[in-house]
């Protein structure tokens, strides 16, 4: 059973101000863990904090020449735009956006969020962030509930899966579980689906393989935090979600360091570089999909371009996934002749005492 762990402040410097008891041991290191800490659960969740930290975050990596404004002075204290020049490029008063970039977001219309989202020059992802952010603080108390998810893959999505035979395709749900998978895609994530629960987020923070198998680690953590970001900002009172984003705060100081920056981003089409221990480097093209009949669930395939070192290698995989399918099928007969060998002689059914 998967140790609980609760929600933790998403800025790393806080960590210290809260009472902490000795957890159970973890695998992943030799120290006894500090698990139990005693956190805000996902409902109690500084949602202001969430605000502000955003909001300074994206003033403060733009300069006055990138927004188009003189820069008056040559002594800046703030790395980035000032409150008031935010205030200036968005049409808004200062006071109003202190009041905002403080944390309070409640009754902030469309259009102000629209002119935020123009003068912190925000993409899309971080714009829906802002979004997310703002629902959540003019959410009626009936709707901050987790959101409904698929619990189980529907048998025709198995067989989706299964009718891909050129492409590796897997299934993962918005914890980072991946939860099917066609042959090809099992067998090109096969160090991330021999772990007893597979979950490509704790895989890449917690499991030092992962540093091998993904030779742009930095890149992929970079991205991987900031999808969950997203994933945060639309599921705000998602337990099981802040239960992981816990963990991974609490074990890894990669991910403390990721979380604290709050890039959000969307994980939809890109390449990926692997480095699998079978066929060695691939680098695929990737096409994520969300499945609007099964919330929090996303497809993801993996295709080459065709006459590459990295399609012979997916053939490869493909070949090295069918000959392995043929073995574990040659080895059910001789189980079931195992177990029938042991059957008692007088043809009762009963199995024979070792």
């Amino acid at each position: 059973m998967r140790t609980r762990f609760p929600v933790l402040a998403s800025d790393p410097s806080s960590y210290a101000s809260h009472i902490v008891e000795p957890g159970p041991d973890i695998p992943g290191n030799a120290r006894p863990s500090l698990v139990r800490a005693l956190r805000r659960s996902v409902e109690g969740m500084d949602h202001r904090s969430e605000v502000r930290e955003f909001l300074s975050t994206r003033r403060g990596r733009i300069t006055p020449d990138q927004a188009g404004l003189p820069a008056f002075g040559g002594n800046r204290r703030v790395p980035g735009l000032r409150r008031e020049e935010v205030a200036l490029l968005a049409g808004v008063s200062v006071d109003y956006y202190t009041r905002l970039e403080r944390g309070d977001l409640s009754g902030a219309s469309e259009s102000v969020l629209d002119a935020l989202a123009r003068a912190l020059q925000l993409d899309e992802a971080e714009a829906a962030h802002l979004f997310d952010l703002a629902h959540t603080a003019n959410a009626s108390p009936a709707a901050r509930r987790p959101r409904k998810k698929a619990d189980a893959v529907r048998p025709s999505i198995q067989r989706l899966l299964d009718a891909m035979t050129e492409a590796a395709a897997v299934l993962r749900n918005n914890y980072y579980d991946y939860v099917a998978g066609n042959a090809l895609g099992r067998a090109l994530y096969s160090p991330v689906f021999t772990e007893a629960d597979p979950n490509s987020a704790r895989f890449a923070f917690l499991n030092p393989a992962a540093q091998e198998f993904y030779p742009d680690w930095d890149r992929n953590t970079q991205e991987l935090v900031a999808t969950m970001r997203g994933e945060a900002g639309r599921n705000p009172y998602d337990k099981r979600l802040s239960d992981l984003v816990g963990e991974l705060s609490t074990r890894s100081e990669r991910f403390r360091t990721l979380w604290a920056a709050h890039n959000v981003r969307y994980h939809r089409s890109g390449v990926k570089r692997l480095r699998h221990p079978v066929v060695g480097e691939l680098e695929l093209t990737y096409e994520a999909f969300e499945l609007p009949a099964d919330p929090g669930m996303t497809l993801s395939t993996y295709t080459a371009e065709p006459n590459t070192p990295s399609a012979d290698a997916l053939k490869m995989l493909a070949s090295w996934a069918a000959t392995n399918a043929a073995t574990n099928e040659q080895r059910e007969p001789l189980r079931g002749a195992n177990a029938a060998a042991e059957v008692g002689a007088d043809g009762s059914g009963e199995i024979a005492a070792e």
